[in-house]
């Protein structure tokens, strides 16, 4: 079994980001919560941030706790899923958090309700498929 804590390397546009998918595990199903965090190597103003997509269990929502693959976060209406140790998945999941990131610039550890950016994801994976 390999090490799924262990740092992820994602260049987007000259930028190196580094990665990691946490899962918060606790008695109750309802407290359960998956962690992408994403910081650049370097940032352009000296400030290191660090962005966190947190992903919990909800009416809509699954995330994986044992039933489901690691990392994985399932969309109940449409049965829409994103895996998080996917690079590809973290990048959709870093294009659609980029306005929080461009508009919060004055915080360092931002902590994001990551189910609009799985929406935004799954629509651009969505739409790249049906373009090819």
């Amino acid at each position: 079994m390999g090490n799924d804590r262990r740092l992820r390397r994602l260049v987007v546009d000259g930028v190196t980001w580094y990665w990691t998918v946490r899962q918060r595990s606790r008695p109750e199903y309802a407290d359960c919560r998956l962690v992408l965090s994403l910081f650049p190597e370097v940032a352009a103003d000296g400030v290191r941030r660090r962005l966190a997509l947190v992903f919990a269990p909800g009416p809509d929502q699954l995330v994986s706790n044992s039933y489901f693959e690691a990392g994985t976060v399932v969309r109940l209406p449409d049965r829409a899923w994103l895996n998080l140790y996917e690079p590809g998945t973290v990048r959709l999941l870093l294009d659609a958090a980029a306005p929080f990131m461009d508009t919060l610039t004055s915080v360092r550890d931002l902590e994001v309700d990551g189910r609009p950016c799985f929406a935004e994801a799954v629509d651009r994976a969505g739409a790249a498929g049906s373009e090819g």
